[in-house]
């Protein structure tokens, strides 16, 4: 609706909250049912497709996060490139890489699961993650290589990506005029405060799932209640709020609402 956020930041923020509206869409029906129902059970199907909505938007996040450190490192290092680096065709190509790697990659994880014959029937959680590896009968060692490349491909990559892009912004603007360094703090903050939260949620996914750990049943409760409720919610506060341009968006399009009733 409005020509001046058809820039590539809000593209990416937009893509953002739709990987958090797929997110909702794959987790909120089932566990409302759940909420209404005595006994919580799902097919094995249903579990492999929420598995794989989880793992493929967890991935697309850091793959958008690290799309849009590159828009602040071009935008704040190499202005007068801007217009030329981030034009449509890239804005295109980073979207693409964003949604389609993580879900290949995720899809191969999903199709040999689907073929392995189950033992157990019982998944320790509110939700199908990397618990269901222990359902298996006979744990795969092929599962474990490809659990290990996607952690490298769809995290570890993009955070390292990050980092540097994030190094190099921290060095130039420290060395630039006070506006540069204002427009550096503006824009960053809000990306570093949502790597932090994603961050922090992915490596609880990581040591209490893919490594066994013991957690109390409570702490597995409030971390995994923080991952279905919090952070959804935490993408469009933080950049409903920081970005100016999106904030003073809102408010004239609540206005304009309260004024139409």
């Amino acid at each position: 609706m409005h020509r001046n956020l058809h820039k590539p930041m809000y593209v990416f923020i937009a893509a953002l909250l739709v990987n958090s509206v797929v997110f909702s869409t794959a987790m909120y029906p089932k566990l409302l049912v759940d909420f209404l129902l005595e006994k919580q059970t799902i097919t094995y199907s249903a579990c492999l497709f929420q598995f794989f909505l989880f793992y493929s938007v967890g991935g697309s996040e850091f793959f958008l996060l690290a799309a849009m450190a590159y828009d602040r490192y071009v935008s704040i290092c190499k202005p007068l490139k801007y217009p030329t680096l981030m034009g449509r065709t890239t804005i295109r190509v980073l979207l693409g890489l964003a949604w389609f790697v993580p879900a290949l990659q995720l899809a191969v994880s999903v199709i040999l699961s689907s073929e392995r014959k189950l033992c157990k029937l019982t998944l320790n959680g509110i939700f199908c993650n990397n618990a269901i590896y222990s359902l298996h009968c006979v744990r795969s060692s092929i599962h474990s290589v490809i659990g290990v490349v996607c952690l490298v491909n769809i995290v570890l990559f993009p955070l390292l990506f990050i980092l540097f892009t994030y190094t190099r912004i921290l060095i130039i603007s420290s060395r630039s005029s006070r506006e540069v360094r204002q427009k550096a703090a503006q824009t960053c903050l809000p990306h570093l405060l949502v790597l932090i939260s994603f961050s922090c949620l992915c490596s609880y996914d990581v040591v209490a799932v893919r490594l066994g750990s013991d957690f109390p049943k409570t702490v597995r409760l409030i971390m995994t209640l923080q991952v279905i409720l919090y952070h959804p919610l935490f993408n469009p506060i933080i950049y409903g709020v920081k970005m100016k341009e999106i904030s003073k968006h809102l408010r004239k399009l609540l206005c304009q609402g309260k004024v139409t009733s």
